[in-house]
């Protein structure tokens, strides 16, 4: 009786499989009607697709955050071991010889140094200039510290003669095909990736165009498309409208136009920006209307996954990435160490 069971059990099963359309595999029924992998595929593919998404930023993510803690041991090495030779060359503890060169050096930063720092950063800052204003004071304390510091370890490098053979890390991020600005032969490719309705995105396109501006014609600047569509669901149609324009040479006439009126990206909103630059409406309609672009941008997410960005804006200096709305500065010092590495290598036989 017990294998007569198991024979009818298994026989029932073959005939669900029978139902299942295009005879896929059946993963569940309803009454002797099935439920295929196939249409359980189809139905789970937006969720399974984030997953994916997370697994490839995942496994990016670990191997930068591994580079990153090699390069911030050997830095932390080599300072040791500089501060260490100098204390011993002049007789004295190396704690001595930080308070005397860098401890002694640091200056309280002033009120208007603190009331400048709360102002350009208040929109992250969602209390009081007074509730802040002694945590914003050792902040910048500590940077000053750091900064005295780090300056004075470049000095003892440069007595030293210190080198370092750890390559950064460098990632490669397709740029053929890709709206960009400056020269195709520049040295310097800064790959960014944005979102149309991101605020910090559009802080970071001044900081974008300022390097352009001061280091032409030695840099070229490559547009990726990364619409974080669950917090701004205005951004994929915008980044849409962008190659719609791009289509009639208008892609940085569009780019600026969106930046500069993030209020304002509805998709009647695109249409009249498009109109506003000259474009052929009827074309950039048909264009934005279809979804021409849709898989591009979908693309250009998965990208972003496979080159570990999660969050935007997000770029990557001749493959090294630079995460977040950082400063001009820092953006600019990562641009003239790599512009010194091409001359470097150039000079060499």
């Amino acid at each position: 009786m017990i294998m007569l069971a198991a024979w009818i059990t298994g026989f029932q099963q073959v005939l669900a499989q029978e139902k299942s359309p295009s005879g896929a595999k059946t993963v569940a029924t309803i009454n002797g009607v099935a439920i295929s992998e196939e249409e359980l595929d189809r139905a789970a593919a937006s969720d399974l697709e984030k997953l994916e998404l997370q697994r490839l930023q995942s496994e990016a993510n670990f191997i930068r955050s591994r580079q990153q803690t090699l390069e911030n041991t050997l830095k932390r090495l080599v300072e040791d071991r500089l501060l260490d030779a100098e204390a011993a060359r002049q007789g004295i503890k190396t704690k001595d010889l930080l308070a005397k060169e860098v401890d002694q050096k640091v200056k309280d930063p002033t009120t208007e140094e603190v009331n400048s720092f709360y102002e350009a950063n208040k929109g992250r800052i969602p209390v009081p200039k007074e509730q802040v204003a002694g945590q914003i004071q050792q902040y910048l304390k500590q940077q000053n510290y750091n900064k005295l510091k780090e300056e004075f370890v470049d000095r003892l490098k440069k007595a030293n003669q210190v080198t370092l053979a750890l390559e950064p890390l460098r990632t490669n991020v397709e740029v053929a095909g890709q709206p960009s600005k400056g020269p195709a032969q520049a040295p310097v490719i800064i790959v960014e990736f944005s979102d149309f309705q991101c605020p910090y995105c559009k802080n970071f396109t001044d900081t974008l165009y300022r390097v352009l501006k001061d280091f032409s014609p030695d840099v070229r600047l490559v547009f990726r498309q990364l619409p974080l569509s669950e917090i701004h669901p205005l951004a994929e149609k915008a980044g849409e409208a962008s190659l719609c324009a791009q289509e009639q040479g208008k892609f940085w006439e569009m780019h600026d136009l969106m930046f500069k009126d993030q209020a304002n990206l509805k998709v009647e909103d695109l249409k009249a920006k498009a109109a506003g630059l000259g474009l052929d409406a009827a074309a950039f309609n048909s264009c934005l209307d279809s979804g021409k672009y849709a898989q591009t941008i979908r693309q250009d997410i998965r990208n972003g996954a496979l080159a570990g960005v999660s969050g935007t804006p997000a770029a990557f200096i001749n493959g090294r990435f630079f995460g977040g709305a950082r400063p001009y500065d820092e953006l600019a010092a990562m641009v003239k160490e790599e512009l010194q590495k091409k001359a470097a290598n150039s000079s060499k036989p």
